[in-house]
């Protein structure tokens, strides 16, 4: 069949994968969210090929206890009262995303970046799939810790992801059938492997995604029997999801239905395989230049076909890719969502993640993320079309798809903290003061963003999350506008299902500085659903002058018996007021009876490993036991406490592990004291545990400096920066030949005036010792007169394997910064440089991944940089072992050579063996 869109794939750019990634103190580390790794590493999410699966264990995995989620998945998710009464209640909807920029690299317990996917339209959607997987990195996917407690805290099943990507893209067959390889007794070793990780790491299923080519008839019937083996021994719970990809006689072949082509891996007479499939793409189109290809009609016979096998149409999702485009692209709604009759089949979203990739800043990716889940009106009770008169153009989920909601018994309580933040606040105080994320902290968020009404007499009100202000966590809900007196304006916030008692509360802490607007919370009953009652708050203790958070409660004893079904807030202004603005910082709704316990302190608290760098810098693992009553155990704090006495946190998890991650030693102190306190889901803190971190030794500095050129004319200037350890306190320089010939300051700049090869010496110290380095670096000539370029730009080049015509080594002497050479397998990757003639050289300058746009996870870690006279005997002249950053340059001693060879011994920071080399440039005498 000709294609008219490809299938799902991974390239060596992963963004193309799937087609058709206590008193407090001011912090000044990370707050261990994440973090650079140092020797005691931290913890990073898995990945496996299906040969390493079945070598994976997690009592020899030293990080999977840090990968476990920690919330079980909420099972009470309800639709209720619709905001948009034509959303299709029977539509569901899946996810699949990359919620990593990279498949290796992805930090079990979140990142110290604010700007990061903090995914949080869960009401749209009943499954996410954490796409993920390249020929380089692996292929079999779990979901992050975080992503399952997000997920689960939200009442959505998450699903890993089993990639076997096309041949063009580095896929073998090989690994489709280390894949289905059978023991004696027909068991499949990896099924189970992959039914002990979800059980393990607690997550709800796998999509399997086969696009190897090459299949046979025979490997179609082991797909088969796999998928059957997987439903006869999974766990409770467990689902798999399959792909629309490969076919009955074997060959990849995308049907964009169900059809007799894929049936067999959905459904064998009585025999369920798959639990669901999602549909290729192509299931919008019509062949325009050969009607003889129909992929509509097809897809409006697949319910047909479902029932025949005794199946839901709901089973199978339609897949839409939003990847390249989002909301910009055109998407044949009318054939998925018919007007006035319920949906062919569920929705499949590829890639909603557009939001966050195609955005510069947090706030467009969260302008784009409204839009693309609320629609262009941004208003999920009216979510309009931006062109009525275009059916195909976006109209926003919520358009076709009613929201849920998981909000349910007798208590609720949310910070408005969205996962992510530039300070991190605890009980209004502001205990860091840096960037950020962890999906496992995200709160429970509102229904509907943003429903807001006013009685249309003047009073205009803007809700959205304020990232500069937050009473626990790094945000809260800012109401802003121009209020006029006599009229009111109200938010409509959460959709809840939450029975009222005697002793039911709701309590409200936020910024109340305007005497002339009175705030209200509304309430909507199940008696009455579409009418909300307005309640003033009762303050709470006394307000002192200066505070800046206040706390009201409204007592509902007199609505005993009553279920709550929506909450509101109402601003009620008795004055104009130009500019209001007000932020909420906690809303709960809270029982008596139901009021959790004080944690007790935890147990067996032990530091399991640490490691430092440079005497200064130091990170652990620590373990503990949770106390008895651990289910009422939301979060766990992790403080570092000062000499002075004063509290710094490192971070929260819900785990009962936690790496904390590189922090800096103060002043020369011995031993760093770290505390454990255990949190209710009240926010209450217990008693703390501690552990100590004893240091090492005071280390005496070691030397090292770099120059910004070591090639100059008589007359020139060299700039010289110091790399010595941070330890280093003095600076005694020498510069034969240079003016001046001695320096004390930390990064001189130095003249030199006469030809010549010269030495510069630095002796860094400190109280406990010195270090000496010299380097024969700089050479003075009249021949660099005429200028040093880059002699290897267009020069001819060679490698030792690359993807394809696109990414040939050519590309990375081409002087440009979107063009790369991409090497793929198993390294070490060599590149050979000719430049034509001998030349002397001076400096090399590498351009890795992150300069070509991609993450800084592929940013190439370890290489050597050679250079020959003739092609056959080799020096060294740079060795990098742990860089990190995506342009390396590098100085050397003037050296003669014709040919240059860059050997890549570590592709990246993970474990993704592919190079990526955007620019490789030789300096030297032109």
């Amino acid at each position: 069949m000709k294609q008219k869109k490809p299938g799902l794939f991974a390239g060596s750019k992963r963004k193309r994968q799937l087609k058709v990634g206590v008193a407090v103190v001011m912090l000044a580390g990370a707050i261990g969210f994440g973090g650079t790794p140092a020797a005691a590493e931290q913890p990073y999410s898995s990945y496996w090929y299906p040969d390493t699966l079945l070598s994976w264990s997690p009592a020899a995995d030293k990080d999977a206890r840090f990968n476990r989620g920690s919330v079980k998945l909420q099972h009470q998710r309800f639709v209720g009262e619709k905001a948009n009464p034509n959303a299709k209640e029977e539509v569901k909807v899946v996810a699949i995303a990359s919620m990593y920029p990279s498949t290796s690299g992805a930090p079990s317990q979140g990142s110290d970046r604010f700007h990061t996917y903090t995914f949080s339209y869960w009401q749209y959607i009943d499954k996410l799939v954490m796409w993920g997987g390249s020929a380089g990195e692996g292929l079999i996917v779990p979901p992050s810790a975080d992503v399952i407690d997000a997920a689960h805290k939200n009442g959505v099943p998450v699903y890993g992801t089993v990639f076997l990507p096309q041949t063009e893209h580095g896929g073998k067959i090989q690994w489709l059938r280390d894949l289905l390889q059978q023991r004696e007794d027909g068991s499949f070793p990896v099924a189970d492997k992959l039914i002990e990780a979800a059980a393990y790491y607690g997550f709800d299923g796998w999509f399997i995604n086969q696009e190897t080519q090459g299949g046979t008839a025979e490997d179609a019937a082991r797909m088969a029997a796999f998928l059957a083996y997987l439903q006869q021994h999974k766990k409770s719970g467990m689902e798999i999801m399959w792909y629309d990809s490969m076919i009955k006689d074997g060959p990849v072949k995308w049907q964009g239905a169900l059809t007799d082509q894929n049936a067999m891996f959905f459904q064998s007479g009585q025999q369920r395989l798959s639990d669901s499939m999602f549909l290729d793409f192509r299931w919008q189109y019509k062949d325009e230049q050969d009607g003889k290809y129909d992929y509509i009609t097809p897809f409006l016979n697949s319910p047909a076909k479902a029932a025949e096998l005794g199946r839901s149409p709901y089973d199978l999702y339609a897949g839409i890719d939003v990847e390249a485009k989002g909301y910009e692209g055109r998407y044949n709604w009318p054939v998925l969502f018919p007007d006035h009759s319920k949906s062919v089949t569920s929705l499949g979203l590829y890639r909603p993640d557009w939001t966050f990739n195609s955005a510069e800043t947090h706030d467009e990716f969260m302008e784009k993320e409204q839009i693309f889940w609320v629609g262009p009106a941004k208003d999920p009770s009216n979510p309009a079309l931006a062109n009525a008169g275009d059916p195909l153009a976006w109209r926003g989920i919520a358009h076709d798809v009613p929201e849920k909601s998981v909000i349910t018994g007798t208590e609720f309580m949310t910070h408005f903290n969205t996962g992510n933040g530039q300070m991190f606040a605890v009980d209004g105080k502001a205990v860091r003061s840096r960037e950020w994320s962890n999906r496992s902290l995200q709160d429970l968020l509102p229904t509907w963003r943003w429903i807001v009404q006013s009685d249309g007499k003047g009073s205009q009100l803007q809700p959205d999350f304020d990232f500069a202000k937050a009473y626990y966590g790094g945000s809260s809900l800012k109401l802003a506008g121009e209020l006029k007196k006599g009229s009111t304006a109200e938010v409509k916030l959460y959709k809840t299902k939450i029975p009222v008692e005697p002793q039911t509360e709701v309590e409200l802490i936020y910024t109340n500085r305007f005497a002339d607007a009175k705030l209200q919370v509304g309430l909507a009953f199940s008696d009455a659903p579409a009418q909300y009652e307005f309640f003033d708050l009762e303050k709470v203790g006394e307000t002192r002058e200066g505070q800046e958070w206040v706390q009201g409660s409204i007592r509902l004893n007199k609505h005993k018996g009553r279920t709550i079904t929506g909450i509101s807030l109402r601003v009620q202004p008795l004055a104009d007021v130009p500019a209001y603005q007000t932020n909420i910082g906690r809303l709960a709704v809270t029982s008596e009876k139901d009021r959790p316990k004080k944690p007790k302190q935890v147990k067996e608290l032990k530091m399991i490993e640490s490691d430092f760098r440079d005497g200064i810098y130091g990170d652990a693992r620590l373990s503990w036991q949770p106390p008895k009553q651990d289910e009422d155990i939301l979060y766990y704090h992790i403080y570092r406490v000062h000499p002075n006495g004063k509290y710094e946190l490192m971070g929260m998890t819900g785990n009962n592990v936690y790496y904390i991650p590189e922090m800096k030693r103060a002043e020369k102190e011995t031993t760093s004291k770290i505390a454990v306190i255990p949190v209710n889901r009240h926010y209450e803190q217990g008693k703390e545990a501690r552990v100590n971190l004893q240091w090492p030794a005071y280390p005496k500095p070691t030397a090292n400096f770099t120059a910004d050129k070591t090639l100059v004319a008589p007359g020139g200037s060299v700039q010289f920066t110091d790399l010595s350890s941070e330890v280093t306190e003095v600076w005694r320089w020498s510069f034969t030949g240079g003016q001046p010939a001695e320096s004390t300051e930390r990064n001189p700049k130095v003249t030199y005036l006469k030809e010549g090869t010269y030495e510069v010496a630095l002796i860094a110290s400190n109280s406990e010792g010195e270090d000496r380095l010299e380097k024969k670096l700089i050479t003075v000539t009249k021949e660099a007169v005429n200028g040093v370029g880059n002699v290897a730009l267009n020069q001819k080049v060679s490698a030792s394997s690359y993807v394809n015509e696109k990414e040939a080594p050519a590309f990375a002497v081409d002087g440009r910064q979107d063009t790369k050479w991409c090497a793929v397998g198993e390294g070490p990757h060599r590149m050979t440089v000719d430049l034509g003639e001998e030349r002397k050289i001076s400096e090399f300058v590498l351009r890795h991944a992150e300069a070509g746009g991609e993450p800084a996870a592929f940013n190439t870690q370890s290489y050597t940089i050679q250079v020959s006279t003739d092609g056959t005997t080799w020096t060294d002249a740079v060795t990098a072992a742990n860089n990190t950053e995506p342009v390396s340059r590098h100085a050397i001693e003037l050296t003669t050579g014709r040919y240059v060879r860059l050997q890549v011994n570590k592709a990246t920071q993970g474990g993704d063996t592919a190079a990526r080399i955007y620019d490789f440039e030789v300096w030297g005498l032109k």
